[in-house]
């Protein structure tokens, strides 16, 4: 027996299951700066990457938040690596504040001067990706109808990543630690080595 239900009806549930299936998901922890030069930190969980040459990765803002805003005025934002160590502190940077709070001495956290962009990275974090703006999207309805949400693209323009999470020259991922969000109003996830497991690719028949 399965539940069926239009989401435009509602779902009846205690917790709408959408984020839940959808999961879990990686953060994006984005980092951008004002045209004024006011630095923010927020954490997205609708974020992951949509191309491999050259490497885009992108988040969604559901709602016109200051990480939006930014990369309007500039055009530039950094993802940074949520691990476990650093999951309280991305935690304190979900705090909704004022646009001119400063989210990284909210959490207590680093900025770093990148090497391409003028926005800072999380020092603290392990990985980050320094980023160009190439879309940003409206997203819609399937009747056209615009929804209160913009999908903001950027390209990978710099790669950050701390020498301790490369295992003879290859990234470690079971053991870097990541956290990634799940679907309830407080779950999230970590990985390790005991989640990992190894399947090829089936060979193209001759």
């Amino acid at each position: 027996m399965t539940i069926f239900y239009e989401p435009r009806l509602g779902h009846g549930l205690p917790h709408d299951p959408f984020n839940a299936i959808v999961g879990p998901r990686p953060i994006g922890w984005i980092s951008t700066i004002s045209a004024s030069g006011v630095l923010n930190l927020a954490p997205y969980s609708f974020f992951n990457a949509f191309n491999y040459v050259p490497p885009i990765v992108g988040f969604s803002s559901v709602g016109a938040k200051d990480s939006l805003r930014n990369v309007q005025e500039t055009g530039e934002f950094v993802w940074n690596l949520v691990t476990r160590p650093l999951a309280e502190a991305m935690n304190q940077t979900c705090a909704a504040v004022a646009p001119d709070i400063n989210e990284f001495e909210l959490a207590n956290l680093t900025p770093q001067v990148c090497n391409i962009v003028r926005t800072p990275r999380v020092l603290e974090s392990p990985v980050a990706f320094e980023c160009r703006c190439t879309q940003i999207v409206q997203l819609e309805r399937q009747d056209h109808q615009k929804v209160e949400a913009w999908l903001v693209l950027g390209e990978v323009v710099g790669v950050h990543i701390s020498e301790a999470l490369l295992k003879d020259g290859v990234y470690d991922t079971a053991n870097a630690q990541h956290i990634m969000r799940g679907g309830g109003p407080a779950d999230y996830f970590s990985i390790g080595p005991e989640q990992l497991f190894r399947m090829s690719r089936p060979k193209t028949p001759i």
